[in-house]
């Protein structure tokens, strides 16, 4: 599967560099400067931020779904988006002229907020109904996601707020992107803590007795959530699904052993995204469709495969 992965990322890598409304040959490269020039400065980082977006934000739903012990999960659609959403918000209503560094550490902090909230909310919930735990995410999320735009619409922001809220990657250039790497650096980072988030899962009495500091590792994880989607956000705005289904997807497949599928789980959601993005450029040509709208619609109709298909895979 991983070699399959593979070969996949760098096929659709690839073809992203020559979908576009400019077009460009390959041939092109070794004569037109202009075509190398074009490349470096936007199909390329456009491709890298696609890359590195699906697989954190999937790595990061992975993560959160073991933090609530439960699948049908993300943090788009429980609240930590929003909450992105909302630091943006009030950044720009306080603080207009604040440096992205300000941005990306209120939205952050917000992102976190909300998190918390959410997994206060969940440990009160009835652990033999898990499907009332999306419910309530979706619920939760959603009053969050009317606050703010309650808000901008009060402050004549409204469309600015719906460009965090549908992810689109056409403004991704060079210099416009770098703050994904950081979101890379830290879904990484999560590999090495895989086996605690795992046990995290299990639940906290079996977590706290087989010796893991529970409160550290739930703060771990909430961090890295609220920061892979705050930076995204910030960077490209909000891509629904990716988070839900592509873990559940890789679960299937390859069961549940966290450490070796988060590997899986991150090229799964690349490959998805970045065939989603080029998928936006071509079905309206010249004109592009958000990711995040292509992706909704994949994602939709996932999600209610994963509801009704029956598991194959048991690990």
């Amino acid at each position: 599967m991983a070699i399959a992965l593979g070969l996949a990322l760098v096929l659709l890598s690839i073809t992203s560099l020559f979908v576009g409304v400019i077009d460009i040959s390959f041939a092109a490269l070794w004569s037109d400067p202009g075509a190398v020039e074009l490349i470096a400065i936007s199909r390329a980082p456009r491709t890298i931020a696609v890359v590195i977006s699906g697989g954190a934000l999937a790595v990061s739903g992975a993560i959160m779904q073991m933090l609530v012990r439960n699948r049908f999960v993300e943090p788009m659609t429980a609240g930590t988006g929003q909450g992105a959403a909302l630091g943006i918000l009030l950044v720009t209503l306080f603080a207009p002229g604040a440096s992205i560094l300000v941005q990306m550490t209120l939205a952050s902090l917000t992102a976190l907020i909300a998190g918390a909230g959410f997994l206060a909310i969940v440990h009160r919930l009835p652990p033999t109904q898990p499907l009332l735990v999306a419910l309530v995410g979706l619920i939760y999320g959603g009053i969050i996601g009317a606050c703010v735009t309650f808000v901008a619409y009060q402050a004549d922001l409204l469309q600015y707020v719906d460009i965090w809220m549908n992810g689109e990657f056409s403004g991704v250039l060079q210099g416009r992107y770098e703050l994904l790497w950081l979101v890379a650096l830290v879904a990484a980072l999560t590999y090495f803590a895989a086996d605690q988030f795992a046990i995290i899962g299990m639940g906290r009495t079996a977590s706290i007795n087989l010796g893991l500091n529970h409160g550290q590792t739930t703060l771990l994880g909430l961090l890295a959530v609220s920061i892979v989607t705050a930076l995204t956000v910030v960077t490209v705005g909000m891509i629904p699904f990716v988070g839900l289904v592509v873990p559940n997807i890789v679960a299937r497949m390859s069961g549940d052993n966290l450490r070796r599928t988060l590997p899986l789980t991150a090229m799964t959601g690349a490959v998805l995204v970045l065939a989603s993005d080029i998928l936006g450029r071509i079905l309206r040509y010249p004109y592009e469709i958000p990711v995040g709208t292509i992706f909704g619609v994949i994602g939709a109709c996932l999600f209610l495969w994963l509801l009704y298909a029956p598991k194959r895979h048991v690990s």
